[in-house]
């Protein structure tokens, strides 16, 4: 709620703070607590956003383990905001090169209503577009879109008709890796947790998707859905999964490691160990994995690929939308369920311009 005084904005805000470090496990509302202050002073150059749209993403859990190992991802510190990436309203500026309205992607934003941040700190306005909308900018051009292009177009560098697998297929990297193999001519196979997903990403373009919950050998089904071997794999999983698609891969086979959300929640000492590593070294294989830092260099040649797609109608995206910032909680631990297709996102605010 804003108010005025002495002529400046006040805001009452409420933001997600992390109280303790989450060392195995989800978190629960011992670790994370929903907390009120105020927000009055607006530095110069500086804007004053009220928060529409919360990414919610499953590396932000690697952030609250209080431990720099795993993907090295900067550790939150006890009694401040979570963050993540988020899409602001403008409602007070005092900085010349955005408006009272403007919409924009905020990086590092609060898990939170209201935020202050520095103008110069990365911010993307986003202009109106036709094909392209606002929520686009968290998920096709947001992270989970630039992780799946660099995996599959960057680091996996497919070639018409080759074999492509993607774990967590149904999820905010998979929806548009699978999407981006398919629009280079390959053939592409997704695992997911239900078979509401696997409907779901065959009417999304996937050539076979299949349920790992009721397809529990994995070596089965690797070698029932790709008789003729894997090519590419994005791997988002980890562990058991990762270990079968060794036993499957073609010569000279790309691996890009995107992330392992079956091993997030553990220690590394109870984390699954993979076997057959030797595999790779007898089929030329390359496994490689990556953090998006490392390619900003290449932003905006994605960018421009896939505003492409979406202005023509090739590419679409799937959102599990969450109301309030009150449900951050729940959200972030959805994650970790199955129990969400596509990217998860809050609706913190609606904006206050028509």
């Amino acid at each position: 709620m804003a108010s005025y005084e002495d002529g400046e904005m006040m805001v009452e805000n409420r933001e997600w703070v992390l109280k303790e470090y989450v060392s195995e496990g989800l978190p629960t509302s011992d670790h994370l607590k929903l907390q009120t202050a105020k927000l009055s002073t607006v530095p110069d150059g500086h804007l004053l956003f009220r928060i529409l749209w919360i990414s919610v993403d499953p590396y932000t859990r690697t952030q609250m383990t209080g431990r720099e190992e795993g993907l090295y991802a900067p550790q939150f510190e006890l009694n401040q905001a979570v963050r993540a990436f988020g899409i602001g309203e403008v409602i007070q500026s005092k900085d010349v090169s955005y408006r009272v309205g403007d919409i924009v992607v905020i990086p590092f934003c609060p898990v939170a209503e209201y935020c202050v941040k520095p103008a110069d700190l990365f911010l993307r306005k986003i202009d109106p577009t036709p094909g392209v909308s606002e929520l686009d900018y968290l998920t096709a051009l947001g992270v989970p879109g630039f992780a799946a292009w660099v995996g599959i177009v960057v680091l996996g560098d497919p070639k018409p008709g080759e074999n492509v697998f993607i774990s967590a297929a149904a999820g905010g990297v998979g929806v548009f890796a699978g999407q981006l193999a398919k629009l280079r001519g390959c053939r592409v196979v997704g695992s997911t947790g239900s078979d509401e997903k696997v409907k779901f990403l065959k009417e999304l373009g996937y050539d076979e998707a299949f349920n790992y919950k009721t397809e529990t050998d994995f070596d089965a089904a690797l070698a029932k859905y790709f008789p003729n071997g894997i090519d590419i794999y994005l791997d988002n999983v980890g562990g058991k999964m990762l270990e079968a698609v060794l036993n499957h891969v073609n010569v000279r086979a790309r691996i890009p490691l995107c992330g392992m959300i079956s091993q997030y929640n553990k220690v590394w000492t109870e984390r699954e160990g993979v076997r057959n590593l030797l595999n790779m070294v007898g089929k030329d294989v390359r496994m490689e994995g990556f953090m998006i830092g490392s390619y900003l260099h290449r932003f905006g040649e994605f960018m421009d690929e896939v505003i492409g797609y979406l202005k023509e109608g090739k590419m679409s995206s799937k959102q599990k939308i969450y109301h309030g910032i009150e449900s951050f909680l729940e959200s972030i631990c959805s994650l970790f369920t199955g129990s969400n297709a596509g990217k998860v996102v809050i609706q913190v605010n609606k904006p206050m311009k028509p």
